[in-house]
């Protein structure tokens, strides 16, 4: 079986190679041994790379990343997690195409002031509720509190 050096795997993935150190520390990769200084790792681990990327892409933190990999390490990936996910991202896309939507509507609107415009306002308003703008909305305090 073939090992890359830590510089051979920064090279193929594109990943720093202090990214893999951090990763390796964190358990997402295991390295073989070493040559000298340098970390080798088995040539799967730029697959094992590959799927910690998409899911660092899709938005998943490493913890989330780390425990989508069984204990022989092989990916075992929670369906209801990326469904979760998918759910989360079309919540995203909403409250963005919303802003985007304002943005378009405020740069070309006819109204002499933008504060007197009803769609401006209703903008401002989701804005202010956190329905649109990335805020997250704060949990009601509970009773006697």
């Amino acid at each position: 079986m073939k090992h890359l050096d830590i510089g051979e795997v920064a090279q193929r993935s594109g990943v720093p190679a202090s990214t893999l150190r951090y990763y390796d520390e964190k358990g997402l990769i295991a390295s073989t041994g070493r040559q000298g200084l340098r970390r080798l790792f088995d040539a799967g681990v730029l697959e094992r790379l590959a799927l910690i990327a998409l899911g660092r892409a899709a938005g998943f933190s490493l913890d989330e990343i780390a425990r989508m990999f069984g204990p022989n390490g092989q990916p075992r990936i929670d369906r209801l997690m990326l469904t979760a996910k998918a759910e989360e991202l079309d919540r995203t896309i909403r409250s963005l195409s919303a802003m985007r939507d304002g943005l378009r509507h405020a740069a070309v609107c006819r109204a002499p002031s933008h504060m007197e415009c009803p769609t401006f306002c209703r903008i401002l308003g989701a804005a202010a509720s956190g329905a649109i703008g990335g805020r997250k909305k704060k949990a009601p305090k509970p009773p006697g509190n």
